[in-house]
């Protein structure tokens, strides 16, 4: 008896055994962002470290790393197992046909003063990949000082310093006065701590056997780092870890973002671009507090390095992947919109509403209902709801309007163009060559399908529509086949840059304007202005996690960025958005959006007046807003900005997410709970009370709202230019200008002449 239970036991625990073989993982749902740090705890992939450097040649910057070979192994000590790294002897077969320890290409190009581009390979094939982040491929341009080191090679550069050491091998980045600032992780590093960290390397998977990076950088104490795109936690991003990889996160709520890019900036006076469009992780500290850990699932590490202030690195960073043209004028005044306006009548009305109520506006948006069917996007607006679009876009555009549609790049089954999308391969595939999921999803990096695409836009753009809304972009199958010859791994986040490109190229042809309204991006796509922050929660955190996006977004190369104010889900409440109005309208670009009814005179004369209020500060501002605009263009700076751009020198700067610059020289802090006043941190000199004449020091400081609930205060010693009240942007009267200089004692202000 017992032999037949013991028979029935091992029969059970074989197909167990079996079972968990075979039973595939459970992939991400769509909506999911990939963490690939977890690929760098699997005991199934081997490992690559580096070790040192063969081979250099200090003239070129070329040369080749020794990386040796690992497994992880588990070690027992009493109360935890831990992963401890061991170095491995191959078993691969034949062993004449591979290395256990493979010496691949490492090379360094100066491509400015301030910018050095390292790169290292992981096999001896190098890809090479069409590059849609770059404006074109950086040429070496030398000009940095060469100097043999004891334990390696030094290049002193214009903001900065880089030193490779032999070895072990290792990168570091000295600031301009040579302190060290930073500098990768080896393996002799863990001899001073009990957590075993994997150095800088990368791995060979052991399913597929492709390569994925791990960079390791070092953190210093009172280090903060900013930027990685819209990214709506904590400004500074030390302590942090979140994933780069485009997604729908349904609101600025959540680690998740609708625009990541691979790019960020030290208080230290580094910045890093990782020029790759793979799925990345960034660990900031959050594993390990001294360490900076950059995961990819890319087979090249390609870093750009910058030295600077923030200012010197944006404009280096912009100068690599382009900087945001400057948008058309009309599109800076107030956008009125909602989910949606149905019908032509409802839109005139709308537009009348505007007028009638004397609120400064130029653009009315139709959302997903100008179709037969709503949702379905087909192109054409509705016969029997829109009998005339032609004459009511010119009508609009008589009164100081322009007109801005909504459309996504999915198409459902229903939809008219579903099969000729499918049947004449303009949609992505997946590995079957079917439909990767139950939509078709327009391959923008099949020209044929740009093409097809820009047709259908060219119409409308023809008949005066000013501005396409690219929404949606986050659903680009990860699994799937473009057109590019390359898989979802590198197309997914690549998407947005397409779709941006696709209509603001349509646009620019047909209107000559640089204007598209996205909700998607990555690096690259700053050169297709602009964005806004997506969907919104109806809350006062809300409210702070939108600015932070905004803030982080500018922080990445983006210089013009717009939200919904008041948020989006549902009614915003009237206190909250009372509160979010400055915020709405002391942006770059300024739209009412909403589910339901966000127009101001649905709610009451009070509200009304408050809404029109903020909108006229703004419209007389137009000659600011419009200046500050186009120095951003210029130089890649963020007209919404955090302290740290203008002050970098001032340590406090760095974590300050609750309030920020509107340009250059006006500092808004807006009221994120029900209060007449905040706590303000004033850097540099005295700030004058843009409401009150009030002039406030450095540091902080308890202030008051004015009437306008926020706090609106101009550098000291500013000129701001006022224009006349006008209703819509093309009225303004650009010969007759208010230049109005604030300083102490001016209450609070004084005109000046031109």
């Amino acid at each position: 008896m017992k032999r037949t239970f013991s028979l029935i036991a091992s029969f059970l625990m074989m197909l167990s055994v079996e079972a968990q073989e075979v039973r595939p993982q459970a992939g991400p749902l769509q909506a999911n962002s990939i963490d690939v740090s977890l690929d760098f705890a699997d005991f199934t992939h081997i490992y690559f470290f580096a070790d040192s450097l063969a081979s250099f040649d200090a003239a070129t910057g070329e040369g080749t790393v020794k990386w040796c070979r690992n497994i992880l192994h588990t070690r027992q000590a009493f109360n935890l197992n831990g992963i401890w790294p061991q170095p491995l002897d191959m078993l691969d077969f034949p062993f004449t046909a591979y290395d256990n320890n493979p010496v691949l290409r490492f090379s360094l190009d100066f491509v400015s003063p301030r910018t050095v581009r390292v790169r290292l390979f992981t096999s001896s094939v190098e890809p090479k990949p069409e590059d849609v982040m770059l404006l074109s491929e950086p040429q070496d341009q030398g000009g940095w000082t060469y100097t043999r080191t004891a334990t390696g090679h030094r290049y002193d550069g214009e903001g900065g310093s880089i030193v490779v050491d032999e070895y072990p091998w290792r990168i570091r980045l000295c600031n301009s006065e040579g302190r060290q600032i930073s500098q990768t992780r080896t393996l002799t590093d863990n001899d001073t701590t009990q957590v075993k960290l994997l150095p800088f390397g990368f791995l060979k998977r052991g399913d597929t056997n492709e390569r994925e990076v791990e960079a390791v950088f070092s953190i210093t104490p009172g280090e903060k780092i900013v930027g990685c795109g819209e990214h709506f936690g904590a400004l500074n991003k030390v302590g942090q870890k979140f994933n780069l990889f485009v997604t729908d996160p349904q609101g600025p709520e959540t680690p998740d973002m609708y625009k990541p890019v691979p790019f960020f900036m030290s208080s230290k006076g580094y910045g890093m671009f990782i020029h790759s469009s793979a799925p990345q992780t960034y660990d900031f500290g959050q594993s390990y507090v001294g360490a900076m850990k950059l995961y990819m699932q890319d087979e090249v590490f390609d870093d750009f390095i910058f030295f600077g202030t923030p200012k010197d690195i944006l404009y280096e960073y912009t100068a690599l992947t382009g900087r945001s043209p400057l948008p058309p004028l009309w599109s800076f005044g107030t956008w009125m919109s909602r989910i949606s306006y149905f019908t032509q009548e409802e839109g005139c009305e709308v537009a009348r509403q505007l007028r009638k109520n004397k609120i400064p506006a130029d653009v009315i948006h139709f959302d997903t209902g100008w179709f037969t069917t709503d949702w379905e996007c087909d192109y054409v607006f509705d016969p029997e709801r829109f009998p005339d679009p032609r004459k009511m876009i010119a009508d609009l555009k008589d009164n100081g309007f322009h007109i801005s549609l909504w459309q996504l790049p999915y198409f459902v089954p229903r939809n008219r163009y579903f099969r000729e999308i499918v049947d004449e391969g303009m949609a992505v595939k997946n590995v079957n060559g079917t439909l990767p999921y139950e939509d078709a999803v327009l391959d923008f990096s099949n020209p044929k399908t740009v093409a097809w695409y820009q047709d259908k836009l060219r119409g409308l753009l023809e008949m005066g529509v000013g501005a396409i809304k690219v929404d949606f972009g986050e659903a680009a199958p990860l699994d799937g086949l473009y057109a590019s010859g390359r898989g979802g791994l590198y197309e997914h986040n690549l998407y947005p840059v397409r779709y941006n490109k696709a209509v603001a190229d349509i646009t620019r042809e047909v209107s000559g304007e640089n204007i598209i309204w996205a909700r998607s991006a990555w690096a690259g796509s700053q050169r297709y202005p602009l964005h806004w922050g997506g969907d919104a929660a109806n809350t006062d955190m809300a409210m702070l996690s939108d600015l932070r996006g905004g803030l982080s977004f500018g922080l990445s190369g983006f210089s013009f960025w717009s939200h919904d104010i008041g948020g989006f889900v549902q009614s915003t409440p009237e206190n909250l958005y009372r509160r979010w109005l400055p915020i709405g309208f002391l942006s770059s670009h300024s739209r009412a959006h909403g589910a339901p009814p966000t127009e101001p005179w649905l709610y009451n004369d009070s509200f009304l007046k408050a809404f029109r209020q903020c909108a006229e500060m703004k419209y007389k501002l137009m000659p600011y807003v419009y200046g500050q605009a186009a120095e951003c263009s210029e130089k890649g700076l963020p007209m919404l900005r955090a302290l740290c751009v203008e002050f970098p020198e001032d340590p406090a700067v760095w974590t300050i997410e609750d309030q920020y610059l509107f340009g250059s020289e006006i500092l808004v802090a807006p009221l994120f709970e029900d209060s007449d006043a905040r706590d303000v941190y004033l850097p540099g000199g005295n700030w004058i009370d843009y409401q009150t004449g009030k002039t406030y020091g450095k540091g902080y400081n308890r202030i008051k709202a004015g009437e306008i609930p926020c706090i609106i205060l101009v550098r000291d010693g500013a000129t701001i230019p006022h224009c006349r009240l006008v209703q819509s942007t093309k009225d303004i009267d650009w010969d007759h200008l208010d230049l109005r200089h604030y300083g102490k004692g001016n209450r609070p202000y004084r005109i000046v002449k031109p």
